[in-house]
């Protein structure tokens, strides 16, 4: 999924009760949930190397 298009938004929230839901909609919400997780992993990890650099960059 290309990160400037809008993302389908679950019909979930979080901590909300979970009876209500579909098989099918459980493994929706997993699956939006498991991508949302790596998109923020990538960019703790582009944030920790732009640090790194100015780190570098600064030191003396």
């Amino acid at each position: 999924m290309d990160e400037d298009e809008p993302r389908k938004k679950p019909n979930y929230e979080i901590g909300q009760m979970l009876d209500p839901l579909s098989v099918d909609e459980l493994e929706e919400v997993v699956s939006v949930l498991s991508q949302e997780i790596e998109r923020l992993k990538a960019e703790i990890d582009r944030k920790k190397s732009d640090l790194s650099a100015a780190e570098s960059l600064f030191k003396t």
